[in-house]
């Protein structure tokens, strides 16, 4: 059974948090790691994947190394099949942040999935947001039967706010945003600008790293190439095997989906491996899109740097901004 917090505790303000963004493959974890020793931090991970157990490889999870080198949170929490949500990992941050600020050391949210990062820093009030496991079933079901693209038609029409930030193949949000506008009659959209409207940001301090795209769609290859031949598609067959259904969300994600589709027929290995990284790139666009459009984000181009390198700018910029009393909260954009 999985342990569900409620109740979230205070926003820290000292040590204020580091949050640590930017899209795939720009090398996050490793220059999160570098931050973390130098800042006497503990790592928050904010990646919607590295929360499942048993699936490594091809989300990027930090190695068992790197977990040793620093104190990671949030890692490994659930099982591929358990319905987690943004709404839980924003509980589970809160009192992983706590913890770590309690004990006198540095929280450092690292991860590229916007939707956590922004429904953290600006507190919404994602547990007010009604759900219904009914609706939510049959809507799975539709989604089996008729195809993805049938229910975004729908959501174009009953929430075209939300369908317009949604890529039409994504079927667990579109599913999402459905199931809320059936239930409530409201459109997803509107909670978003309710809690958006309601709460200020919180402080920290907000740091994105970039870089050309040239350089990251070449990164993002390059990983995709590694990743197989360090055993991702053994990784899939493995979870295969232990009963994780191809429907389940996270075997619907980038990479996975492409890998059981291979392993089911359906197409080749050149042929999956062309599909992922394709996708991914596409993902990494999507993902600067989203971050690009937050104002609090300061960003570092980290072209052609070590990781060393990129922390000694980082740190210098983190002493020079007040963290973690009085310096520059994610209330107020960056010069």
């Amino acid at each position: 059974m999985q342990t569900k917090l409620t109740s979230a505790p205070p926003w820290p303000v000292a040590p204020c948090p580091v949050v640590l963004v930017g899209p795939t493959a720009t090398g996050k974890t490793a220059t999160a790691i570098a931050l973390a020793s130098s800042l006497n931090g503990e790592i928050v991970n904010a990646d919607s994947m590295q929360v499942y157990r048993g699936m490594d490889i091809g989300t990027a999870k930090p190695t068992p190394d790197e977990q040793r080198a620093v104190p990671f949170h949030l890692l490994d929490v659930v099982s591929p099949d358990y319905p987690f949500s943004v709404a839980e990992w924003k509980v589970r941050a809160e009192h992983a942040i706590a913890d770590i600020a309690a004990r006198g050391r540095r929280p450092i949210i690292c991860g590229g999935t916007g939707m956590y990062i922004r429904a953290l820093l600006y507190d919404w009030s994602l547990a007010e947001t009604p759900a219904d496991a009914t609706v939510r079933r049959q809507l799975e079901m539709q989604a089996r039967q008729e195809g993805t693209r049938l229910l975004y038609a729908r959501l174009q029409e009953v929430d075209p706010v939300t369908a317009q930030r949604l890529h039409p193949n994504d079927a667990v949000r579109i599913i999402r945003a459905l199931e809320v506008f059936m239930v409530t009659g409201k459109p997803l959209s509107f909670y978003r600008e309710r809690d958006t409207r309601t709460w200020p940001s919180r402080q920290a301090v907000h740091i994105g790293l970039t870089m050309p795209r040239a350089l990251l769609y070449r990164r993002i290859e390059e990983r995709a190439d590694r990743m197989i031949q360090s055993g991702w598609v053994a990784e899939v067959q493995h979870l295969l095997d232990q009963g994780y259904t191809p429907d389940l969300a996270p075997m619907q994600s980038l990479g996975y989906k492409e890998i059981v589709q291979h392993l089911q027929g359906a197409m080749d290995l050149d042929t999956a491996i062309a599909c992922i990284k394709q996708n991914t790139r596409r993902f990494a666009k999507r993902q600067m899109t989203w971050f690009r459009a937050d104002p609090h984000i300061t960003w570092f181009d980290v072209t052609d740097l070590a990781p060393q390198s990129i922390v000694e700018r980082l740190c210098a910029f983190i002493h020079s901004s007040g963290c973690p009393s009085a310096g520059r909260t994610t209330g107020s954009p960056a010069g």
